[in-house]
């Protein structure tokens, strides 16, 4: 843990700024008896940088013998991000990982031209009731790296910069912000961070980065001399110097953004690409290879978790996706 004086930059009057560009109420959606509120994409903002999708899970509270359970399932033209703040669970992907994760560690998956990811709540974690509470985000990938092979990397907790000012930590999972840099390999201009406010304490926003947002996971924000409370997520206007700060109950927010996305992308169910025709030899090659038993084709189910998987969806429109 390292004391960082630039988290403690508050010469800002943030009551005299009209800072925040967008608002989104992020939607809840059911994924299969478990709730996720999803930010983005939303129909007041697309993107935050190259982030293109941003899911909260949970909290939620299992059982024994329960968890959660998203079965094998593709991607291209991303990198998934998983954070935890409460709970466990397996990833297993195509490129042969098979990674446990806990809170404040960081499993950071590059699709590129195609892979495909299971995640499920470990037998271990079944025996017992047990709660989950997290981010999962994509990062759409620019247009050079889209082809590249699939990658998968996880860091923990020790790894990642963990900076602390006057009440306030702030853990750096990916890219760079405030002097720090986080070992999680970025193929974009690129920052997401964990922070955990205490009540009153002010945090300023990166001014390194052109695209700047905050979701509250909980507690509320006082932005602008505007009260925002848990499950709001503010887009700020760039170039602003901004600092917020956290509310009577204190605030644990993620910060993130980057370099908006030089052109368009498109999003069909789990696939990214700046190109029509990737997303429908994707859909072709899901399907080819669910019809031969994934025996040939781009996408193979993970080697320890290849007894079902998610199909294609019947119907589903391709959109177009901005930075904006």
């Amino acid at each position: 843990m390292s004391w960082n004086p630039s988290l403690d930059n508050h010469d800002i009057d943030a009551t005299k700024l009209d800072s925040i560009e967008t608002l989104i109420i992020p939607r809840s959606r059911d994924i299969g008896g478990f709730k996720v509120r999803r930010a983005l994409p939303s129909p007041q903002r697309q993107m935050v940088g190259p982030f293109i999708f941003f899911d909260q899970a949970g909290p939620a509270e299992f059982i024994t013998g329960q968890g959660i359970d998203v079965q094998p399932h593709p991607h291209i033209g991303i990198s998934t991000v998983t954070y935890l703040f409460k709970g466990q669970f397996q990833h297993r992907d195509s490129t042969g990982a098979n990674q446990s994760i806990e809170p404040g560690e960081v499993n950071w998956m590059i699709a590129g031209k195609g892979v495909t990811h299971s995640e499920r709540t470990s037998p271990k974690v079944r025996k017992n009731p047990s709660s989950l509470f997290g981010i999962q985000t994509w990062v759409a990938l620019p247009t050079e790296a889209e082809d590249m092979p699939p990658e998968f990397e996880h860091h923990s907790k020790h790894d990642l910069p963990l900076l602390e000012a006057e009440g306030k930590q702030v853990r750096l999972i990916i890219g760079n912000a405030w002097g720090e840099t986080a070992p999680t390999k970025t193929l974009s201009e690129t920052f997401y961070a964990d922070a955990i406010l205490e009540a009153g304490a002010a945090l300023p926003l990166p001014d390194n980065h052109e695209d700047r947002g905050i979701y509250i996971a909980d507690g509320s924000l006082i932005v602008a001399g505007d009260h925002f409370q848990k499950g709001q997520m503010m887009v700020f206007k760039p170039e602003d110097k901004i600092s917020v700060q956290a509310g009577a109950a204190g605030a644990r927010v993620i910060l993130l953004g980057g370099a908006t996305m030089n052109e368009k992308r498109y999003i069909w169910w789990n696939f990214v690409s700046s190109s029509r025709e990737k997303i429908q030899q994707a859909k072709k090659d899901w399907a080819d290879g669910a019809a031969d038993n994934w025996q040939s084709g781009m996408f193979k189910l993970p080697q320890d978790d290849d007894q079902e998987y998610v199909k294609l969806p019947e119907k589903q429109r391709i959109r177009a996706k901005t930075s904006q």
